[in-house]
């Protein structure tokens, strides 16, 4: 068993609220665990207006597997034209660790 995790720091756009905040980190939220079916959460920042933690984890059987999935979200964070990426951590772990 394979265990990913990613950490994603992001620096908001013109967000003068939390509010405002919310209304962008929740579809980013949503359309990760939609469309890769990974846990995924706001999990830092949560005070501050224009920045956000997004944290992500992954289980799997195959560490190709497991590399393709974190590839492909990270992708979809950087490719997001409301948020800058400043920062991703990746961390994999094996049921050995």
């Amino acid at each position: 068993m394979y265990v990913g995790t990613l950490s994603f720091d992001l620096l908001l756009g013109d967000v003068r609220s939390l509010k405002e905040k919310r209304s962008l980190v929740r579809p980013i939220v949503a359309e990760l665990q939609r469309k890769y079916a990974v846990s995924v959460a706001e999990t830092g920042h949560q005070d501050l207006h224009r920045r956000a933690e997004i944290g992500l984890a992954v289980v799997s059987g195959d560490t190709g597997h497991l590399t393709d999935v974190l590839d492909r979200c990270e992708r979809l964070v950087a490719g997001r034209p409301e948020v800058e990426l400043l920062s991703v951590r990746r961390r994999l772990h094996n049921d050995e660790d």
